[in-house]
């Protein structure tokens, strides 16, 4: 399995196809408008909305498309599953790491963070371009990873059979005990989930491996990460694969999808 997600703009391989994934999520616009006016030459752009979400599904603010919906994506972009696969954001952003769990789901095993993103990129000496580059389109025969995404069905089971899994919720601590909610009817959290706020892993620009989620999980337990939709829990895994844990999982739908079918609890589990 992939252990090296995270890279630097120094050590990409020139050759190697390159997605844009600068999104805003309070600007939905923000991320084709910085596309256009420039991006790394050769980049294509994935819009979190449009490609990496359909957002006509009914399970959370950004439910994940379906396989077949996907593999057009892939398909259309021209990408092989043998291909070097580099996504950049603006940086220390989970928009990036949401277009990575998809390859990995989906079982590219060449995909990777750019850490630094887009100005990491143009500092190492990438060219900027305004040009939409155009690819012929391949076919693929996909090999998913059906394992690492779990359904409401499955965080029920595991709360109401008080498994030995690690829930965590990688939404802001505020939010996780209940104290405030912006997006969601009812504020708190799933129950028996930890948290571990994911804006914890930045550092700078970039997203980096901290102590103190290696504390709060172990490498022998089953890992089960969510947010509010799917989003933001990406980076926490994203940063547990690459620290060497291979019992993680995702629950895509998340709290947005939780909290409209099953009940919730509030304050903190340490």
């Amino acid at each position: 399995m992939q252990t090296t997600i995270f890279v630097s703009a120094n050590k990409m391989e020139r050759n190697g196809r390159i997605i844009d994934a600068r999104y805003d999520l309070t600007n939905e616009q923000l991320g084709k408008q910085l596309y256009e006016e420039g991006h790394i030459e050769g980049a294509i752009f994935w819009d979190l909305n449009d490609d990496l979400s359909d957002m006509t599904r009914n399970e959370g603010r950004h439910p994940l498309p379906s396989k077949e919906q996907l593999q057009q994506l892939f398909e259309r972009s021209g990408l092989h599953v043998n291909d070097a696969i580099y996504i950049y954001d603006q940086g220390a952003s989970p928009f990036a790491t949401r277009a990575w769990w998809i390859l990995h789901y989906a079982g590219f095993q060449h995909a990777y963070i750019v850490n630094g993103g887009y100005q990491a990129m143009k500092a190492a000496g990438f060219a900027i371009s305004e040009e939409v580059p155009t690819f012929a389109p391949t076919t693929l025969n996909l090999q998913w990873n059906d394992e690492i995404l779990l359904k409401r069905s499955d965080i029920v089971r595991v709360v109401d059979e008080k498994a030995n899994v690690t829930l965590l919720d990688a939404r802001a601590n505020v939010r996780y005990r209940g104290e405030e909610e912006p997006m969601d009817a009812v504020a708190g959290h799933i129950p028996t989930a930890k948290n571990y706020d994911w804006e914890q892993l930045r550092e700078g620009a970039n997203l980096v491996i901290t102590s103190s989620l290696l504390e709060k999980v172990k490498k022998d337990e089953e890992i089960i990460v969510y947010c509010g939709s799917g989003v933001t829990a990406t980076p926490v895994y994203s940063i547990l694969k690459q620290a060497g844990y291979e019992q993680v999982k995702i629950y895509m739908a998340g709290y947005s999808d939780w909290v409209k079918h099953e009940p919730i609890e509030i304050g903190e589990n340490l």
